[in-house]
């Protein structure tokens, strides 16, 4: 499905989101996991989809895809530092669970594997609602070696479920290479469930936000799930804190050479649908957005003893 003018500035904005996100955490906190490189996974993923569907993101990637969904910025930080304002009043990390009243579904178990089986759920209740609402799984190249990836894709295979399973393939998991982690390519797992598989380059948002889109409508139809594999590159770090020192400088400087939003952005320029002072201008905006939200929620209240749950367990007698 073609992206349209305004979409594609919208793509190129919310991997602008996407990265300054990643630098203003990563520098203060260690432990965060960036999704450096792979924003043209992250946009094209999260970006177009409609209100009733399900969304099960990476954690790699999960404030922007609540973002992407509406939520608001200030309360998504709040939620890093357990502040009061947060979504969850401080219960949980907004980086692991985001709000379900966005329609994302979180890592609740905190393991990778069961959010796919979430989202198989998810797309049952589609099914038998029948209103015309999706789920939309990603997970990484780590994550599809697990029993969990199988179990999910083969029950949306056989009920026909309007899911889309998107492999956030950024070619290692945590600190081991694709070639340690998996025969042969996550893409043509497909084939084995009898669902559509499709290869796509995850540096082009275009290109990932077309096939998602694609698979989407295909699913609304009930058509059943698809699977994509989006290549990309995860340039930092499994953690900020992490120099990634596992792998050579000389294969994460190729890698930067493609970097998404500089691809994305030179065509927006060649094409006439940006010019460099725009450009400039919205990547400063994007940066004062990002700045003033951590910035509040820094400041904001941590929670009291009224979040602890004891509210919802003990009735007054």
């Amino acid at each position: 499905m073609a992206a349209g003018k305004e979409d594609r500035i919208a793509l190129h904005r919310l991997m602008l989101v996407t990265r300054e996100l990643d630098r203003v955490i990563g520098a203060a906190d260690g432990h965060w996991h960036p999704a450096l490189g792979e924003e043209g996974v992250v946009a094209g993923c999260y970006y177009g989809l409609l209100e009733g569907d399900a969304l099960v993101p990476h954690y790699r990637g999960m404030i922007a895809a609540c973002y992407a969904r509406g939520g608001d910025l200030r309360r998504l930080l709040a939620g890093l530092d357990g502040r009061a304002t947060s979504y969850s009043r401080g219960r949980y990390r907004s980086d692991v669970c985001g709000p379900i009243e966005l329609g994302i579904i979180g890592l609740y178990s905190g393991a990778l594997g069961p959010t796919l089986e979430y989202a198989a759920g998810a797309a049952l209740a589609a099914k038998l609602d029948a209103k015309g609402a999706v789920a939309v799984a990603v997970f990484g190249d780590g994550t599809a070696s697990r029993g969990n990836f199988h179990e999910a894709v083969n029950l949306a295979a056989v009920l026909k479920l309007p899911a889309v399973f998107v492999c956030q393939n950024n070619q290692i998991a945590i600190s081991t290479p694709a070639q340690g982690e998996h025969g042969g390519r996550i893409v043509d797992r497909a084939a084995g469930f009898g669902i559509p598989g499709q290869l796509v380059d995850g540096n082009d948002v275009v290109a990932v936000h077309a096939a998602v889109q694609g698979a989407v409508a295909r699913a609304r139809r009930g058509e059943g799930p698809s699977l994509i594999d989006a290549l990309t590159y995860r340039v930092g770090g499994h953690m900020a804190a992490d120099p990634g020192a596992y792998r050579s400088a000389e294969e994460v400087e190729q890698w930067k050479q493609r970097d998404p939003i500089a691809l994305h952005e030179q065509r927006l320029l060649a094409e006439g649908l940006l010019d460099a002072a725009r450009a400039a201008a919205l990547r400063e905006a994007v940066a004062a957005e990002v700045g003033a939200a951590m910035k509040a929620a820094q400041s904001d209240p941590l929670p009291g003893p009224d979040v602890l749950g004891l509210d919802r367990v003990f009735a007054e007698a």
